[in-house]
């Protein structure tokens, strides 16, 4: 930080840019191998029934069928860390998604044909389709692999409380409490799910071409259930498509690929079609949260009580561990001297959820800052005010043990007060059919990794060859967030060398170290600084030599420009001459050195006490929309977002995160749901599911604030989630305040917005 930075802060085009622009990026549906199968699933016309019988002769009698499995032709384990789900199903089908036989055939329509003549008989039955329905005492078990032996339909229960409740009750003058309904939404990759498999039987290996987020806890999911040995597969990651966590887990679809290469023999593929992706694919978990806040005379916010009941689904995948980001929300973003936080994910025979950007964070913001309008209107005070009243400050320690060694947190909020015109645009006349209104919203997020697992790190491997090319093989993965060109930037930035002699390898787990994998907002800081470990060692290698051609000492050396220069005399040497003379004279040393990053964190205790990252990330957001009175349609006009973000590695990439994070957040807000009824998806194609397109895009306008914490690479911290959280609430306060009615859940469609103004009146 001491020296001027040539590289990082400036703007920097993504790596694969030109690759991506040019059609030329190989992603997982434009793999083809020699003798390539291509495979189908069989799913379930019901979502719940008991299975009778399964035919599948006239399926294996059709010309280019090589291959039918179902649940009695492999030996398998099931899945989930939970273990509750079963790869093919076998006697019962507990939801809509079901996979019951798979096909390998020498074309998709060959394999898409086979499955018409799979015959399956069923017992239908009435499932539960409703949370609080299968929490009732008489409700039928709904998963036989549930666990819990209070409860049989409860999949996981999260409790978390700190300070005396009570008593910050008793000097609360105001209390709020309201009941929040969110809904499923799903990711929309571009890219739909894929996966090839490749099975050696010379050398009993299975290599996948797999789009995972996690690729080495992937390979370990993958062997156990397969029952397998992790050394024995391989993984490598194609172009990913889209993940925003929705390739967080493993899922049937894959070990179901896997098996029928092992069967064959040969390589087979499964690509999902737009239907099966809606279909199939996991979602945002639906919620239904009951929040309770409190505040005392002077607009201090005194406690805090949430009892959130979620839709498991028939499945637990990573939406059902959420509650572990959602209550460091309700317990530490704004200061509140209480909390107690009850969470429930809860068996249903409905889709089940998995992990989605944000991870629970968007729907325990909009809870928490929704309370926070209608207490401000309750007192009758400015709810800027009393947001700043409350703000998080640097060196706080939370009644969670989070320790916010920086916070930009006051900072952005008074930014997004002052660009947006906030204290003027309120004043607004609202007296005709469009009426304006303005909202604000924070969010706090892991910026520093996340103690999930109990390692968060990341390796690092760099090398030079002898012409002065560097190749950094990394353990992270690029999902689209930009990473691969943050790390060039820094290895530019660090050694001086031009970005286009810097090559990134991290898509093999034959070749690349072990890293937790990209999600938490984790990659830039932890990979970032498992980078910096490396090039230090890297250049305790080559300054020596340097420093002797050059008769000079080791910490005159400047790294600039292809050089390495004297401070003392001047003179210079290129780096890569330098790098020669390693290579192929005394002391004979290999450039190549590996270097392992934990962050300065610790891992919570059994009542998830204790600081989980090594750094924390705060935004705001200020939201201008206008509501037709007339229509109840919503058009947001202007969003002024404020994100503490330690430094900027790369203004081009950030800007990109922060825009699509809030065109996420706005879908979310105003037109996305997956509609599920009595089990059965009903939203199947985007002709019905509703996604933001270039028309509805408002003018972002985006305020870095800037902390430089200690722990980040330069001062950074993660970014990638941050932008999506605030904005579903700053726009639900907004459209409150444009029309006087109350928001309680998601979508704010017209149809909502109408039927709450006729409510009103």
């Amino acid at each position: 930080m001491k020296k001027e930075l040539k590289v990082i802060g400036k703007p920097t085009p993504k790596l694969d840019a030109n690759i991506k622009a040019a059609g030329q990026a190989v992603y997982g549906n434009d793999i083809v191998l020699p003798n390539m199968l291509y495979g189908a699933i069989l799913r379930t016309e019901h979502p719940l029934a008991e299975i009778l019988s399964i035919d599948t002769s006239k399926a294996k009698q059709l010309p280019g069928v090589v291959c039918v499995i179902t649940a009695d032709d492999v030996d398998v384990n099931n899945i989930s860390y939970k273990r509750d789900h079963p790869i093919l199903k076998k006697g019962k089908v507990n939801c809509i998604r079901d996979e019951i036989a798979a096909v390998a055939a020498e074309t998709k329509e060959i394999a898409q044909k086979a499955l018409s003549l799979i015959e399956v008989k069923y017992r239908v039955k009435e499932g539960i389709f409703d949370p609080f329905e299968a929490l009732k005492e008489d409700a039928p078990q709904i998963n036989e692999f549930s666990t819990d032996e209070q409860n049989k339909n409860i999949a996981h229960a999260f409790h978390y409380e700190h300070g005396n409740l009570q008593e910050q009750k008793d000097k609360s003058v105001c209390i709020v409490k309201r009941r929040y309904n969110m809904p499923r939404v799903t990711h929309c990759c571009l890219g739909t799910c894929a996966i090839t498999a490749d099975y050696s039987t010379v050398e009993n290996r299975l290599t996948l071409y797999s789009g995972t987020q996690v690729p080495f806890l992937y390979q370990r999911d993958i062997a156990r259930a397969l029952k397998m040995e992790p050394s024995r597969i391989r993984i490598i990651q194609p172009v990913i498509g889209g993940g925003f966590g929705s390739k967080l887990d493993m899922y049937p679809y894959e070990p179901i690929c896997a098996l029928l290469s092992i069967k064959t023999g040969q390589p087979v593929q499964i690509v999902y079609s737009r239907e099966e992706e809606f279909l199939a694919s996991p979602t945002r978990q639906p919620m239904v949260m009951d929040i309770t806040t409190g505040a005392d005379k002077e607009g201090k916010f005194t406690f805090r009580e949430a009892k959130i009941i979620m839709d498991n689904g028939a499945y637990t995948s990573w939406g059902a561990t959420t509650p572990f980001v959602m209550m460091q929300t309700f317990s530490s973003l704004y200061q509140v001297p209480a909390c107690l936080f009850d969470a429930y994910a809860v068996y249903t025979n409905n889709t089940f959820a998995g992990s989605f950007r944000g991870y629970g964070n968007p729907q325990a913001t909009f809870a928490l800052e929704r309370n926070i309008d209608l207490m401000a209107e309750e007192m009758g005070m400015d709810k800027a005010e009393i947001r700043l009243n409350n703000a998080n400050f640097e060196g706080e320690i939370t009644g969670q043990g989070l320790q916010f060694k920086t916070c930009g947190h006051r900072a952005a909020l008074e930014t997004v007060i002052d660009k947006s015109g906030y204290n003027k645009r309120k004043s607004n006349d609202n007296s005709g059919r469009y009426k304006k209104g303005i909202g604000l919203a924070s969010m706090l997020h892991v910026g520093g990794g996340a103690k999930i697992y109990p390692s968060d790190g990341c390796g690092t491997t760099v090398k030079f060859d002898s012409f002065g090319y560097l190749t950094i093989i990394t353990g992270s993965t690029e999902i689209g967030q930009g990473s691969e060109t943050v790390l060039a930037m820094i290895a530019s930035e660090e050694l001086g060398v031009d970005m286009g002699k810097i090559r990134i390898i991290n898509t093999d787990t034959d070749i690349k170290p072990w890293d937790v994998g990209v999600h938490a907002s984790r990659t830039s800081f932890v990979a970032g600084n498992s980078l910096l470990g490396a090039i230090n060692k890297l250049k305790n290698k080559i300054s020596p030599k340097a420093a002797q051609l050059l008769k000079t000492n080791v910490e005159d050396l400047i790294y600039e420009n292809g050089l390495i220069t004297s401070r003392k005399t001047g003179e210079s040497i290129k780096l890569d001459k330098v790098v020669r003379e390693i290579h192929f004279r005394a002391p004979n040393e290999l450039c190549i050195e590996s270097y392992y990053y934990e962050p300065d964190s610790e891992f919570q205790d059994k009542g998830y006490k204790g600081n989980v990252s090594g750094a924390y990330a705060f935004a705001a957001q200020a939201i201008e929309v206008e509501v037709d009175t007339y229509t109840g349609n919503v058009k947001v006009l202007n969003v002024y977002v404020a994100q503490d973000v330690g430094r900027v590695l790369n203004p081009l990439g950030l800007a990109g995160q922060i825009e699509g994070g809030v065109v996420m957040g706005m879908g979310y807000a105003l037109t996305e749901e997956l509609i599920v009824e009595k089990g059965r998806v009903l939203t199947l194609s985007f002709h019905d599911y509703k996604l933001p397109t270039a028309c509805d895009i408002p003018e972002i306008h985006f305020y870095p604030i800037e902390t430089l914490d200690k722990a980040g690479p330069y001062g950074a911290k993660g970014v990638g989630e941050a932008p999506l959280i605030p904005t579903p609430p700053a726009i639900a306060n907004a459209v409150s305040d444009a029309i006087g009615v109350k928001i309680d859940g998601l979508p704010i469609t017209p149809e909502k917005v109408l039927k709450a103004m006729k409510k009103k009146s």
